[in-house]
């Protein structure tokens, strides 16, 4: 584990609780729309198109849906809470990069060359996963303190 300051620690868990927040967001905003689906986005995809289309076929595109909304959810709740935080964030990182792949035309993306906020945030997730960011003030910090006791 790394000896960070409180400080770092503390800057640490701000960004895990602003991710999560906007995973979570994301996620339930998806879940309570009745008619929301990711057919239009699947079928738009711009990288791996044949991928997408096929994620998007009608038998396939309720699990889909489901997965992504879930998961979304699923993901703020453990950044937010630093609980399973190196499961999640590892997931996250890779649901980013499939909708970096899905919504770019690469190597050109909106406002820029290869990088989006798709590659920002799974990188964000990525530091969050190795720097064990669940130990600060989280959750997974409580389970490794309860089992020195």
């Amino acid at each position: 584990m790394l000896n960070l300051s409180k400080s770092q620690k503390t800057a640490v868990a701000v960004l895990r609780i602003l991710l999560g927040w906007l995973f979570f967001y994301a996620g339930i905003t998806k879940i309570l729309n009745a008619s929301w689906t990711a057919t239009s986005f699947l079928e738009s995809a711009k990288t791996f198109s044949g991928f997408y289309s096929f994620l998007a076929h009608p038998l396939l595109i309720g699990l889909v849906n489901v997965a992504n909304e879930w998961g979304l959810m699923l993901i703020g709740l453990a950044l937010i809470f630093g609980f399973w935080l190196r499961i999640a964030s590892l997931l996250g990182a890779i649901m980013m990069l499939l909708y970096y792949f899905a919504a770019n035309s690469l190597p050109l993306v909106p406002n820029g060359f290869l990088v989006d906020q798709h590659i920002i945030y799974a990188a964000a997730l990525l530091v969050l996963r190795y720097l064990n960011a669940g130990l600060y003030f989280g959750l997974d910090g409580w389970k490794v303190a309860r089992s020195v006791e």
